[in-house]
């Protein structure tokens, strides 16, 4: 899907003004220190004269002019008849709206910090007021100034990166104790039952959002469809420091927000527009684009307009605001779920590695850089990632041996549609409590757990992910990406086992094969238990159905699909089988076994698929590149289904906290066909 083409803001109406407008400023400390420097900058210039500020604590002696008059605050500041054409306002954000209405009303323009408001109903009446008053109101998103976003805009629309796949805004700084303790407000969702919404997304990195939406060309409140947030804390505070935010524009985008203040270093937060052809990673504080497709990659810096100027030329000749405040409408959308939603959770102290001392101390979440990038690719919330200190997800089910949990079922339907969404095992554990599977990692998001995936089912990408495919040669990007739900489920009463019916619908929702899918697990030993799947697949109409591989379309050795493992980050692996031990040897070999052991997360643990003896599906091995273990249905060539036609496979893994060897293997296996 390509983005819709970028809309200009609307222009304001062209007004005769004073030759030189005058400017006052409310807030000098903070980022108010930041103003005075660009006024001082441009009053030098020419371009307006600098008559006032407001402030109880006024800059130290020296800073302002004598000709600037000081006044505690803007209501004194305008009683006085100083008449600014212009107000700055660069303080708590509780006192933007109150502070702009009063500026508008005494006919002046307004710059106000970011966010304009703290809640949407506050935005929607400062909206009006302005409209009212026909004055003008800018909101200091600094980098919607950037030429880099027409750049961005204009390769999205000339195709250079494909069709847009999402767009993920990633943000890793760092923030101490010391600057939660700059003013009462810092930290703070409410003071006194007045909304604040200080935050991540909605403060520190609000310009990774507001960035974010503009290149999705999402602005005002129409162009939001839904928000999705799923916050966080580490610091002592209120509000939410290590947050995801999910937007879903009107025209069917998908912006991820995944933000930090407690990494363990600072790194330039970016906005990447993911294509099918190639990526466009904007750094907006350096206005940086990295464009990276199959022709290599190319850098490009872009000049910056600065607002405040922005906004007197506009005054003076017309033309249209940057950043005007009907345009900050989807971002206000994303305040107001965050300020509705749930309290930020507080981060176990288990995973928070306090670094510094004193006020310059800072938290740093554990794996917090990977899982920020997992979230933008996967397009997933850190709940959904199975964050360990993230709120957990209800399960559809779970699997328990001897009283322990050893699995959860996972129904697949928060999975992005790139990624092919199905159900799936997740976590799997040993008996000891040891996760052996991963899913959503970053190498490849559309990996799974445990479950049944399939390539190339009559063209249609049940895996996820790109397709290989035999005209291209490669694998490419297609919008053929299926998605498997489960249309019927049933248990047992023993608790060990659990059957369902699914159906595999094309991109269309039609359907294209039914499954009958079984899970049975039982305890074998003390250190032992055993997971075994059957699945049939048949078509559902009244067509054929081809079951294909990126090895039956020409990737050498490349025949994956079926039953599918992927196992969770490994040290000291070892897999073995029959046929000899390793990767090379394993990997497109026939056995009736194959074994992996290795150290998970510090845990020693074997795992053993077994099939029936009689089955001639190759095993699909992975160790060097990533750890994932499989059974091909189509190893080099498809298999063709007729209507009423099925193919059954079963397997059967046994998961093993001990470091298992070829005798015990063996042993597992023949006490398995002599139970069957």
């Amino acid at each position: 899907m390509s983005l819709p083409s970028a809309y200009a803001p609307s222009p304001a109406p062209h007004r005769a003004q004073n030759p030189v407008p005058r400017i006052a400023l409310v807030g000098v400390h903070g980022f108010g220190a930041r103003h005075l420097a660009n006024l001082a900058r441009l009053e030098a210039s020419g371009v307006l004269e600098f008559v006032a500020i407001a402030d109880p604590r006024p800059p130290a002696d020296g800073v302002l002019e004598d000709s600037v008059a000081v006044f505690e605050t803007l209501d004194h500041l305008l009683q006085a008849g100083t008449a600014p054409d212009v107000v700055i306002l660069a303080t708590p954000i509780q006192t933007h709206v109150p502070l702009a209405m009063a500026a508008l009303s005494a006919g002046a323009d307004v710059y106000v910090e970011k966010p304009p408001a703290a809640s949407l109903q506050q935005f929607q009446e400062l909206l009006a007021a302005a409209e009212s008053a026909s004055r003008l109101v800018q909101v200091g998103f600094q980098s919607l100034g950037s030429d880099a976003l027409p750049a961005i805009r204009r390769l999205i629309a000339d195709g250079e990166i494909g069709d847009v796949l999402g767009l993920g805004a990633a943000g890793t700084w760092l923030r101490t104790r010391g600057y939660f303790k700059r003013s009462r407000w810092a930290g703070k969702r409410a003071i006194n039952g007045t909304d604040v919404v200080d935050g991540v997304a909605t403060n520190a990195l609000a310009h990774a959002v507001v960035t974010g939406l503009s290149i999705a060309a999402a602005r005002t409140l129409d162009d939001v469809a839904c928000v999705d947030t799923d916050l966080y804390r580490a610091h002592p505070t209120e509000s939410d420091d290590t947050s995801v935010i999910r937007v879903r524009t009107s025209a069917g985008q998908v912006l991820t927000c995944a933000l930090t203040l407690c990494a363990a270093r600072q790194t330039p937060p970016s906005i990447t527009v993911f294509g099918t052809a190639g990526k466009a990673e904007l750094f907006y504080t350096e206005d940086e684009l990295v464009v990276s497709t199959d022709h290599g990659e190319r850098r490009e810096l872009f000049p910056r307009t600065d607002l405040l100027e922005n906004l007197l030329e506009v005054r003076a000749s017309g033309g249209e605001l940057l950043s005007p405040l009907s345009g900050s409408g989807a971002f206000m959308a994303v305040l107001e779920a965050i300020r509705t939603a749930p309290a930020p959770q507080q981060i176990d102290d288990r995973y928070i590695k306090w670094e510094g001392s004193g006020d310059d101390s800072h938290p740093v979440v554990e794996g917090i850089a990977e899982l920020i990038q997992r979230a933008t690719l996967a397009q997933a919330t850190f709940s959904e990632l199975g964050a360990p200190w993230a709120r957990p997800l209800e399960p559809a089910a779970t699997c328990t041996v001897g009283g322990r949990e050893v699995a959860s079922y996972q129904d697949g339907s928060r999975i992005r549609p790139a990624s092919s969404p199905r159900p799936y095992l997740h976590p799997v554990r040993t008996l000891a409590g040891t996760v052996v599977t991963d899913h959503q990692p970053t190498d490849h998001v559309w990996h799974l757990g445990v479950g049944v995936a399939v390539q190339d089912v009559n063209g249609i990408n049940f895996w996820g992910g790109r397709t290989c495919t035999r005209d291209a040669g490669r694998y490419v990007w297609r919008p053929d990406h299926g998605r498997i739900v489960r249309t019927s489920t049933g248990s047992d009463s023993s608790g060990s086992a659990l059957s369902e019916v699914l159906s595999w619908n094309g991109p269309d929702g039609a359907p294209v094969l039914r499954e009958q899918r079984n899970w049975t697990w039982a305890a074998v030993d003390l250190q032992t238990w055993r997971l075994t799947l059957d699945f049939t697949l048949t078509p559902a109409g009244d067509a054929a159905v081809s079951l294909g591989s990126p090895g039956s379309n020409g990737r050498r050795l490349g025949g994956y699909g079926g039953f599918f493992w992927r196992l969770a980050s490994c040290d000291d692996a070892r897999v073995w089988s029959p046929a000899g031990s390793g990767e090379a040897v394993v990997h497109g070999s026939v056995s009736q076994w194959l074994a992996w052991s290795g150290t998970f997360g510090g845990n020693p643990a074997t795992l053993v698929f077994t099939s029936p003896a009689d089955c001639d599906d190759p095993w699909f091995v992975r160790v060097g590149s990533y750890p994932g273990v499989g059974q091909s249905l189509a190893w080099e060539e498809p298999a063709l289904l007729q209507p009423g036609e099925s193919v059954t496979r079963s397997v059967t893994v046994f998961v093993s906290d001990a470091r298992l060897g070829t005798a015990d293997i063996d042993a597992l296996v023949t006490g398995m066909e002599g139970s069957s």
